[in-house]
């Protein structure tokens, strides 16, 4: 987490990290948790393509990832989720832990996001959630494309 909030520190980026006492499994885990709605929600999951590894930053409320969508958003040949050791390899953590900011990795992001002023995702420590507005999100990460 201390890159992570270098880089906010760094930026001057408005943030919050809040700690928790329970692990969260999913978007609907994390906005009853946090009394939000599940669209402000987050998660980021790693891609493993024909050109390498990507972050896809989604909304809580998007539904199910259309791949062959995504496959013609970046014109990729090949495009599935990263497996839990590849995730670990790319990231430095587990799955759901993932950080929202990943500044090394081209990231694809859901313009669902920017309808909220804050978003609740990864800071790549379990137990741990970053509150910060989705502009930020989108100013620190390599945005290659979006979805929506």
């Amino acid at each position: 987490m201390e890159q992570l909030l270098s880089i906010l520190n760094n930026q001057k980026i408005e943030h919050e990290i809040l700690k928790h006492s329970e692990k969260i499994h999913s978007a609907q885990e994390g906005a009853d948790y946090f009394g939000i709605e599940l669209g402000q929600t987050a998660p980021t999951l790693i891609l493993k393509t024909d050109r390498g590894y990507y972050s896809l930053i989604l909304s809580g409320d998007y539904g199910r990832v259309d791949f062959e969508a995504l496959k013609g958003l970046l014109e990729f040949e090949e495009v599935k989720l990263a497996k839990p050791q590849e995730v670990e390899q790319v990231t430095g953590c587990k799955i759901g832990d993932v950080s929202l900011v990943n500044p090394d990795i081209p990231t694809i992001m859901d313009r669902g996001l920017l309808r909220f002023p804050y978003i609740y995702g990864g800071t790549g420590v379990p137990q741990t959630t970053l509150k910060i507005n989705p502009q930020d999100v989108e100013k620190l990460n390599d945005v290659v494309g979006y979805l929506r």
